[in-house]
């Protein structure tokens, strides 16, 4: 019980830090200190760096998803229902899911690294000594990048699964392209989209809060950095899992299926 009990309280400690640097970082965006270079360029690491991984991840998804539909669907006769079904899957799971993780892996590794050396370096006491907000300077460009990046990310994912799924479909497994166009089209709603859309911008928020914030608790040298780097991909990989069940509970209720 005394265990259950301090990680209860660690884990209330540890969301409430993460809800304080919330709040700094939205506190100095509405005071419009958004510091537009450093955020641009951060979109160009986050954004088009990411892009071979999640054109692998987009595409090899779709395409696998479509290959373990078809085995199935060939025993009820509705193969030609395929396109509809991945399009739905990619929009509202597996695209924001998989490309959270991704960029979990790629960029808040990257973050938490960065400003981890930074922290055990003083670089970050430097920029208060210089009367610079380290908050102001290396969390909002990336917060403001992510929130930015991360919706095109699982939109180009969504892109590339479909076509990808169509590839093997169609030419592979000889299903009628009218069917398969068809049914993409008749079941796939803008309301799917958005579905994954939200799911990508909360995702991008978690994921750069914790990273950053393991960053800038980052200590004990080198050793530190690592820690700090692997709890960051650790932790914003669990927390996206579990804040992901929650939004498909909750958006299910204004975007439910069929209804558009």
């Amino acid at each position: 019980m005394t265990f259950l009990g301090r990680a209860i309280l660690n884990s209330l400690a540890y969301l409430g830090q993460l809800g304080g640097l919330l709040g700094e970082t939205c506190g100095l965006m509405a005071r419009g200190r958004l510091r537009p270079r450093l955020a641009g360029q951060q979109v160009v690491n986050i954004g088009f760096g990411s892009q071979a991984v999640v054109i692998v991840t987009g595409a090899f998804t779709g395409a696998v998803f479509t290959a373990q539909t078809y085995f199935q669907a060939t025993r009820l006769d509705m193969e030609t229902g395929i396109g509809g079904l991945v399009s739905i899957a990619m929009c509202r799971e597996l695209a924001p899911v998989l490309v959270g993780l991704m960029v979990t892996g790629r960029v808040g590794a990257a973050m938490a690294a960065e400003i981890g050396t930074m922290k055990v370096t003083e670089q970050v006491d430097a920029l208060r000594a210089m009367g610079v907000s380290p908050t102001g300077y290396l969390v909002v460009p990336r917060f403001v990048a992510i929130m930015i990046s991360m919706p095109l990310l699982i939109a180009e994912a969504i892109v590339f699964g479909i076509v990808a799924s169509w590839t093997i479909a169609v030419p592979f497994y000889g299903i009628s392209d009218a069917w398969f166009m068809s049914h993409l089209q008749n079941y796939t709603e803008l309301e799917d989209i958005a579905f994954g859309m939200i799911k990508g911008f909360v995702f991008g928020i978690l994921i750069c809060l914790v990273a950053c914030h393991q960053g800038l608790v980052a200590k004990d040298g080198a050793v530190g950095v690592g820690r700090a780097t692997t709890r960051s991909v650790v932790i914003a990989s669990l927390a996206l899992l579990v804040c992901n069940f929650f939004l498909t509970i909750v958006l299910t209720k204004f975007f439910p299926f069929g209804e558009g």
